[in-house]
């Protein structure tokens, strides 16, 4: 039987993380399937959380596709853009950074507690999370997301009928996923690319 985790086109466990880094191309594949996880939430509200990584996702790969000798890995990328004037890709891979780590905290919450809420679980993540970073205007919308959530066993019943397949899958592809979020916030934080107008 098929699941949500058999349907993308590259999962976080097969995203090599070398001396070097995280490998752009296999990172930005695996992040346009998370993306498309929230298409299983269900609500239009989700849109403004889709949008904002689609972008991001966007200014990375148009740095890549610009000099792909230059950004093999993501932190290549961010490192070989900082002699420039203008650094939309470390810009746009701290906010996608950020939208990743929201959703690796709600996903963690979500398999560890089984009788928590989806509503629950991306509320919480979103408070320690992103909102610290949201002005007055974004709050709302994704408060209005938060709200918007599926119940716990209709979402785990998307990502496919076998949930004995979808647990043991769900926790290998977390984990990877955890793994990248984890490298990228130290990253950020031991190079100080999170400081300035970001």
């Amino acid at each position: 039987m098929t699941t949500y985790f058999d349907t993308i086109q590259r999962n976080y466990t097969d995203v090599p993380i070398t001396e070097d880094g995280i490998e752009t191309i296999p990172f930005l594949e695996a992040t346009d399937g998370l993306v498309k996880l929230f298409d299983l939430l269900g609500s239009k509200a989700f849109n403004v959380v889709q949008n904002d990584m689609n972008g991001n996702i966007e200014k990375i790969r148009k740095r890549y596709d610009a000099d792909p000798s230059k950004s093999p890995t993501l932190e290549k990328l961010v490192i070989n853009e900082q002699s420039e004037k203008k650094r939309p890709a470390t810009e746009g891979l701290l906010w996608l950074k950020r939208g990743l780590e929201f959703t690796s905290v709600a996903l963690r919450r979500s398999i560890n507690d089984e009788s928590e809420e989806l509503s629950v679980s991306f509320t919480e993540a979103y408070g320690g999370t992103l909102k610290p970073f949201h002005g007055m205007v974004v709050r709302p919308i994704f408060a209005l997301a938060m709200k918007a959530c599926p119940y716990r066993k209709d979402f785990f019943q998307k990502l496919g009928d076998d949930q004995e397949k979808v647990k043991q899958q769900y926790e290998e592809w977390l984990l990877a996923f955890e793994k990248v979020v984890e490298r990228l916030n130290n990253f950020y934080a031991e190079g100080g690319y999170d400081k300035g107008k970001f």
